[in-house]
């Protein structure tokens, strides 16, 4: 396993009216992240906050393209990113106990904090189709390079991991400064990872080891 210390690129926040950072997606010009009542949409390049849609976002949230995902308690909503109307609603399968969410190859996948997994499941039906048992609690979750990354938070020790997709084993961690959680995560889609704060209302970017 490689491990090394996180190179955090840019911090953004705290936001006005935010007491927490859950989950956080990329649309390929914004940032999102939840907030409990509401989706922001961050302006990366100017770290402005230029959008926020009235939605319950509780845990994490993904982008497929043209909808946004967000999970809010036991439920994952399919959202209009321009008119903040809720599309749909399928079960989320933790139950409640759900943290991360992305978007890749047609489904979504959903991490489960304390059950400490993160399940593929159908974006229509929320079937599980499969099941990775992690060894670490499971916060945000991102696919970027053909890679499944997670975050974990647990007391005040967090970091980010590369997971092997097929085993849960342990390829890569890079390691948080203390004190400093990982609730929500999301690739830029090359060099950076976005990372939600939890309760310091920050989001962060942090450099992918090449």
């Amino acid at each position: 396993m490689k491990s090394s210390l996180a190179q955090i690129d840019r911090e953004y926040g705290p936001f006005a009216d935010t007491e927490q950072v859950h989950g956080v997606t990329f649309d390929g010009r914004n940032v999102w992240f939840a907030s409990g009542d509401r989706i922001n949409a961050l302006d990366p390049e100017s770290g402005e906050t230029v959008r926020s849609l009235e939605v319950a976002a509780h845990a994490g949230t993904a982008y497929d393209g043209r909808h946004l995902f967000q999970i809010a308690e036991d439920r994952i909503h399919k959202v209009d990113p321009t008119s903040g109307q809720v599309l749909a609603t399928i079960p989320a399968p933790g139950n409640g106990g759900d943290s991360g969410l992305t978007w890749a190859e047609g489904s979504l996948w959903v991490g489960e904090y304390r059950g400490q997994k993160i399940h593929q499941i159908d974006p229509e039906t929320g079937t599980v189709l499969r099941t990775i048992q992690c060894s670490r609690v499971v916060t945000g979750v991102t696919w970027v390079d053909g890679e499944l990354w997670h975050g974990t938070w647990d007391g005040d020790e967090s970091d980010l991991r590369h997971i092997d997709p097929e085993t849960g084993a342990v390829l890569d961690k890079i390691t948080m400064p203390p004190g400093t959680g990982v609730s929500g995560l999301e690739s830029n889609g090359a060099d950076l990872f976005y990372c939600g704060g939890g309760k310091s209302g920050k989001v962060r970017a942090i450099r992918k080891p090449k």
